[in-house]
């Protein structure tokens, strides 16, 4: 079995903690790697049952989360230091029901904050602070998505979200930010509400107006600065704002 440190994973865990605190709490908060491939994903594979309670950190990779509704989808991009609990994704006892599928879009690592960890937690309850953090940032992040599904105009809404996805995995270089994500069209679609073909349409016209340009190693670099001052452009008419 595979193990790792989730303070080499995540230095970020350990902001709260002393200098001779954090050698320690980097020995002692061992957890269970799990690697996936590329491909569909049925999380009750992995038999986690109790070892799983907290949830799965993911240390390396992405992965896609679809849920539909009916004949409406919507998916979620995650990627490293965002905490999952898959197995909670049943949708049971919901009055709508409800599909999720997942799909590891790159080879994935998940380190497993079981109760073992958890435990050992209990000692540097900063870093539990953190993790919690991580589950907070991701409903915020996903809140976010959600706002910028109701931008009106696709050429917005599509850089809107390329943007925030920048702001999460993005890289900054000299000619721009780099977002070198494995998304598809179709998958760009879903994340923003929009069909494949009118996806393909919006990148080509941010495309020729410089906003951005596709990277070599797939993706995209995005130039200038956000569009902050477009974003009031959304689907609710002014006389309707709280």
């Amino acid at each position: 079995m595979t193990v790792a440190s989730l303070l080499d994973v995540d230095p970020d865990l350990g902001d709260d903690l002393a200098p001779g605190e954090l050698e320690q709490a980097r020995r002692a908060l061992v957890a269970a790697v799990v690697e996936l491939d590329p491909g569909p994903w049925e999380p009750s594979t992995l038999e986690l049952g109790e070892q799983g309670a907290l949830g799965l950190l993911i240390a390396e990779g992405f992965v896609l989360r679809d849920v539909a509704v009916g004949q409406s989808k919507c998916a979620e991009l995650l990627g490293a230091c965002d905490v999952i609990r898959p197995w909670q994704d049943s949708g049971a006892g919901g009055v709508l029901a409800t599909e999720v599928d997942w799909r590891v879009l790159t080879r994935l690592r998940l380190l497993v904050v079981d109760r073992r960890v958890m435990e050992a937690m209990t000692r540097w309850p900063g870093v539990a602070m953190a993790l919690v953090g991580r589950t907070v940032a991701r409903s915020q992040n996903l809140a976010v998505a959600l706002a910028i599904t109701s931008v009106r105009g696709l050429e917005l809404r599509m850089l809107a979200l390329l943007w925030h996805l920048a702001d999460q995995f993005g890289r900054v270089t000299r000619d721009g930010v780099v977002l070198a994500l494995p998304l598809t069209h179709e998958v760009l679609g879903r994340l923003a509400g929009a069909t494949r073909p009118s996806v393909s349409t919006a990148l080509k016209t941010l495309e020729n107006d410089g906003l951005l340009s596709k990277h070599a190693g797939g993706g995209f670099v995005l130039h200038g600065d956000p569009p902050e001052q477009r974003l009031d452009r959304l689907v609710w008419p002014p006389t309707a704002r709280g």
